[in-house]
């Protein structure tokens, strides 16, 4: 009889001669998902080859456990028959992590036990803390509280793409089906998902540098995760560059950077991202890259590149709005998103990196070179055939483009400098040739020369 592959929740052991290795495998799996089960009697392959079973060495097996597993867990032990073979089986639970063996702490990874340092596993714990419990709470909406045409799009969307049977579908049935309420008011996950109460706020904001210093646009947008992943879609779609190909008779705009993958890093930083924490989510538009942050620290205990570079299974904080976004095709496969994403940028030549804080997940794409009139360099730099412009010449330069009606008291509040000293930078560029004062003095703005 074989009873299958050892798993993160599953372990077998041949004999009770390895109770100590038993007990690393029982700490590791609390630790990783809370419960498992164990045989002795089973090779690692899942054949069953039994071994001696008696009273005392299921007080054995007991006693062990006692005296290893710290804090105490209660676990079923008990002798059963498979195919005339005996063996012993473990069943174990516990919701009082992190728990150790010997004194030493580890970690489920497929079907190893991992040693982990006290460091590595306050990161896991921090990570793990929010996933699941945070979605299921209830929240202070109603259960009447909610963007109607929103979930009806949802829906829509669920069917057309085949991941949603075609039936006759409420909001009310909506919310009870993936469990979005409870009782009267909505869960956690049903107001950020579908409220009307704008629960998540975003920040978006063009930069001239790549310091975030001087904005050309800054706004902030409050709303519910799904209109809210259409507005940054919008955002970033509206404020990069585009280019045009002819092929024939069609015309087809490009955008320097895929469509697929600004999606792909939105959704996967709304789907992960812990919602009751000190931090928002963010866009910043810079000359040579966007960066897209997502509130609250890493959300699995594995590296990105762990996951481009192996099959492995989705850890994810918030299950209920990953699933109703997977639904949607806005996330493709749990799991597969920094794979996915990597594929993609490579496909267009586009580079990307991410910054982890404990705060926060940043993910990085970097725009493709071009010869541009904004420069991210702090030494001076020449435009075209001008003279050279130093760092805050540039930076005034750049607001200028945006709004040439825009006063010397807003520019300083956008470049971070006195008005003293943009009063300074108008009278250099001016002098340069970059900009001409146009109209009377009260009602005057500023043309942007050629």
């Amino acid at each position: 009889m074989n009873l299958g592959k050892e798993s993160e929740t599953l372990e077998f052991k041949k004999t009770t001669g390895e109770l100590k290795e038993a007990m690393v495998s029982i700490a590791s799996i609390l630790n990783k998902h809370g419960v498992g089960t164990l045989y002795f009697g089973v090779k690692p392959n899942g054949d069953v080859i039994g071994q001696d079973v008696s009273e005392s060495s299921l007080r054995d097996v007991s006693r062990v456990v006692y005296e290893s597993i710290k804090p105490q867990i209660y676990p079923a032990i008990e002798e059963e028959i498979l195919e005339g073979r005996h063996v012993i089986k473990v069943e174990f639970s516990g919701e009082n992590a992190p728990y150790s063996a010997g004194g030493r702490y580890y970690l489920r990874t497929a079907d190893e036990d991992r040693e982990v340092s006290p460091e590595e596993l306050k990161e896991f714990f921090g990570a793990s803390k929010h996933r699941g419990k945070w979605e299921r709470s209830k929240s202070e909406a109603t259960s009447n509280q909610i963007d109607k045409s929103t979930i009806k799009a949802f829906w829509q969307k669920a069917v057309s793409v085949g991941r949603l049977p075609d039936e006759k579908y409420s909001c009310a049935k909506i919310l009870n089906r993936f469990g979005l309420v409870s009782g009267d008011y909505l869960t956690n996950a049903g107001e950020i998902l579908f409220g009307n109460t704008h629960p998540v706020t975003l920040k978006v904001a063009i930069f001239a540098t790549n310091e975030k210093l001087t904005f050309l646009d800054m706004k902030t947008y409050e709303d519910n995760i799904y209109n809210l992943l259409q507005i940054a879609e919008a955002y970033i779609s509206k404020n990069i560059r585009w280019r045009s190909e002819i092929s024939g008779f069609e015309r087809e705009e490009i955008p320097e950077i895929p469509i697929a993958v600004i999606r792909e890093v939105l959704a996967n930083s709304f789907a992960h991202a812990i919602y009751n924490g000190r931090t928002q989510h963010e866009i910043c538009i810079h000359p040579d890259m966007i960066t897209i942050y997502s509130p609250g620290d890493y959300a699995s205990e594995y590296k990105p590149e762990e996951y481009i570079r192996r099959n492995l299974e989705s850890e994810l904080r918030n299950p209920n709005i990953a699933k109703l976004l997977y639904l949607t095709k806005s996330i493709e496969k749990f799991g597969s998103g920094f794979k996915r994403i990597n594929s993609l940028c490579k496909d267009a030549g586009i580079k990307y990196s991410y910054e982890r804080s404990n705060n926060g997940f940043k993910f990085v794409l970097y725009r493709p070179s071009i010869i541009s009139d904004i420069s991210n360099v702090t030494t001076n730099v020449t435009y075209r055939t001008g003279e050279a412009l130093n760092i805050t010449e540039q930076s005034v330069l750049a607001v200028l483009k945006q709004d040439p009606t825009i006063s010397r008291e807003e520019i300083s509040e956008r470049v971070s400098k006195t008005v003293r000293t943009v009063q300074r930078a108008l009278v250099s560029l001016a002098e340069k040739g970059y900009i001409k004062r146009v109209g009377a003095k009260k009602n005057s703005t500023w043309e942007i020369l050629k």
